[in-house]
């Protein structure tokens, strides 16, 4: 067999292996975004380090906060991020917080964690 053609043989064989990876990649980025979007356009309050900031600063601080993570290739899952970078301060290890209206703070981990679960459960990139 010529070697053009055991090429082309391995590239049809792992083209479809190189598309499943890519998408595999691809579903935290948009579960991400997603959720991201969706503290953004919240009427909630996001508490980080001593502060309340309003939902479009929150969405600003997380977004550099998963920019840091792709840079590093750190991003595993749209879970893993949430634990390891959108639940607490990095610099204080404090808790972020989430205040939505007439709600009590709770822990921004569980409020994006329920968005996550609404986002998957809705099979759609924007949470409802």
């Amino acid at each position: 067999m010529s070697s053009f053609l055991r090429g082309l043989l391995a590239l049809v064989f792992m083209a479809p292996i190189t598309l499943h990876a890519a998408a595999a990649t691809d579903t935290p980025r948009r579960e991400i975004a997603a959720l991201l979007q969706a503290l953004g356009a919240s009427q909630c309050a996001f508490f980080r380090n001593g502060t309340w900031y309003d939902s479009n600063e929150a969405e600003s601080h997380l977004k550099r906060k998963l920019d840091y993570f792709e840079r590093k290739q750190l991003l595993s899952s749209a879970d893993a991020f949430i634990n390891d970078a959108a639940s607490r301060s990095s610099m204080s290890g404090k808790v972020y917080q989430v205040r939505c209206p007439d709600q009590p703070a709770q822990p921004s981990a569980q409020w994006l964690k329920q968005k996550l679960e609404e986002l998957r459960r809705n099979g759609s990139d924007s949470p409802h």
